[in-house]
């Protein structure tokens, strides 16, 4: 019996998530890019700077990103490493409840204003409900994170975008879940042939069936699923305690655990 924690969503091996920092009035446009090819993106949100010249309004970031992900950027956006930690707790909290008001459910995931942690940092969002913060470490790799609190994405989408999605899109990966995970400002397409680039970018993911197209907190969730599943010893029980359903490989092939099933293998 091989049992094998690696597949997402209908049994699919890939996934691509996006992520957008500071909201500015650029993800207006990134956003019907992304619809109109069926990605999915979280969009890191300054709650201070909303309603100012250049940024998105309050009363449009609801249904602006619905079908997204609004995520905490913190209020003022400052280097946390160089805050004292109840200021960091307020940059936090504060932003997270803003947002939530505007969202209109739990807001659990953030991005380091600059891409600057520690040790500190991460201890505190650990105790405030942050689910994962993204850095601005591109690794250039498609792994998922061995600790999502200090989260690397793929790229920047300035680094050879299309060139690393053809690349991911090719790579067999049955033995491993994939993950193509592309970060930026929507403010630094600044000319026609960016958008272009995030065209046929879209262009080119949304024509595979075989990529789950997740927000970054979708991704989490589901993650934090399949590492909660129970197996007995010897591998033929296994049991779905979280909410969600789980999609796992036995013998290479593919076996729906849904929430609080338990699944029996005889061989």
């Amino acid at each position: 019996m091989k049992i094998r924690l690696n597949r997402y969503p209908d049994g699919k091996d890939k996934a691509a998530t996006l992520s957008y920092d500071d909201g500015r009035v650029h993800d207006r446009a990134l956003v019907e890019i992304l619809n109109r090819h069926g990605l999915k993106s979280t969009f890191h949100l300054n709650s201070s700077t909303l309603d100012r010249d250049g940024f998105i309004r309050r009363d449009e970031v609801a249904a602006l990103f619905q079908g997204h992900e609004i995520a905490i950027h913190t209020v003022t956006h400052p280097h946390l490493t160089e805050i004292p930690r109840e200021r960091l707790i307020m940059e936090i909290m504060e932003d997270r409840s803003a947002l939530e008001e505007l969202a209109g459910y739990p807001v659990r995931g953030m991005s380091y204003p600059f891409g600057t942690t520690d040790s500190r940092v991460v201890e505190v969002l650990s105790s405030l409900g942050i689910a994962y913060a993204r850095t601005t470490e591109s690794h250039l790799s498609f792994q998922l994170p061995n600790q999502f609190l200090q989260w690397g994405a793929t790229c920047h989408h300035n680094n050879n975008l299309l060139q690393r999605t053809e690349e991911f899109l090719n790579r067999s990966v049955w033995h491993t879940m994939g993950l193509l995970y592309v970060w930026g400002h929507s403010y630094e397409f600044d000319n026609d042939s960016n958008w272009e680039l995030m065209e046929s970018f879209g262009k080119l993911l949304s024509a595979r069936e075989d990529v789950w197209f997740a927000t970054n907190i979708e991704i989490y969730d589901y993650m934090n699923a399949v590492r909660s599943l129970q197996l007995t010893v010897n591998g033929k029980v296994v049991y779905n305690p979280s909410a969600i359903p789980v999609w796992i490989s036995v013998n290479q092939e593919t076996v729906k655990i849904n929430s609080g099933e338990t699944v029996r293998f005889s061989n």
